[in-house]
């Protein structure tokens, strides 16, 4: 297997530390896993991260439980997402920010790049790691983190972050590649709710969230209603499921569309607020973008692999 496979699987910042280092691995605790897998990359062997969120988990309605505020006061630090991602915990966060380094890693981007949320008045779509050029911006903010913590791990977690850089600009570029090779037309990303703005944005793709930017937010029978009239008018082949969000109300489309005659198939399952399960390619971000990318294009048209930009997907559907 190539290295780079290899170290995709193993882990970006598999990188040999010094024993009196490893041995006073930064405890950090993760809201999301994909939060958890940034920090993980970043801080290599210098680190140990736990993801509150795990696999399926809404981390828009998440509230946090008993065992995760121990295990946040107990950690040397608490990475979280921001941008009311987090929505019901933000106040358990903000107030143990004044207490213990805690650190909000979206909200180290400049709002100049972000787009705003019709849910929340002065909020913005959180949904960043939807583009891997977005995302790679919240790594300064991590490796600032962890080397405050531990200063004699500055250069591992700056070779770690250049390593992982490397690797979102070519997931980048080759999302771009497949992408691309859909038929404009069909360049429409129909979901349950509204958590591929910046994908849209990146890729040049009419995107369409059943709910909005919030899980939390409702959709109406004249949503739906409208939506279903536009998958008929416009003869839209596919919607997407997602794995983190019911799949009630995408399948009510589907159903409104084939009681006036258009078929419309699920183009597959997508990760949106969460990844896949822990030890898997689909379990890190950067396969979690290799499988919402391939997925995406195969189901609208694109001759494209079934098993990714590194081979490692099992099958997107």
């Amino acid at each position: 297997m190539p290295v780079s496979r290899r170290s995709v699987l193993a882990g970006l910042a598999a990188m040999a530390a010094t024993p009196s280092f490893a041995a006073s691995r930064i405890n950090a605790v993760a809201s999301t896993a994909m939060i958890a897998d940034l920090v993980r990359q970043i801080g290599g062997t210098g680190v140990e991260v736990r993801a509150l969120m795990g696999p399926g988990v809404d981390p828009h309605a998440y509230r946090q439980t008993r065992s995760d505020i121990v295990d946040m006061t107990r950690a040397d630090t608490v990475f979280w997402h921001g941008l009311y991602l987090e929505a019901q915990m933000e106040e358990f966060l903000l107030d143990l920010s004044r207490k213990r380094p805690v650190h909000a890693v979206a909200e180290s981007v400049d709002q100049s790049l972000l787009i705003g949320s019709e849910d929340y008045e002065d909020r913005f779509d959180p949904h960043i790691w939807m583009d891997p050029e977005l995302w790679v911006k919240c790594v300064p903010a991590v490796v600032r983190a962890l080397t405050t913590l531990r200063p004699k791990g500055k250069e591992m977690f700056e070779a770690n972050a250049a390593a992982f850089i490397a690797e979102a600009e070519a997931l980048s570029i080759y999302s771009r590649d497949v992408l691309g090779a859909v038929r404009p037309e069909a360049r429409v990303l129909l979901t349950a709710h509204d958590a591929f703005g910046y994908f849209g944005a990146a890729y040049d793709f009419e995107v369409l969230g059943i709910q909005g930017i919030s899980t939390e937010s409702e959709a109406g029978l004249n949503r739906i209603g409208t939506l279903v009239d536009m998958l008929v008018a416009r003869q839209l082949p596919a919607v997407f499921v997602e794995t983190s969000v019911s799949d009630r109300n995408i399948r009510a489309l589907i159903e409104g569309a084939a009681a006036q005659g258009h078929s419309v198939s699920i183009g597959g399952s997508l990760f949106s607020d969460a990844m896949g399960p822990e030890g898997t390619y689909e379990g890190t971000w950067l396969g979690m973008i290799d499988h919402n990318v391939t997925t995406i294009a195969r189901a609208l048209g694109a001759d494209v692999p079934a098993t990714g930009r590194l081979g490692l997907l099992k099958g997107a559907a």
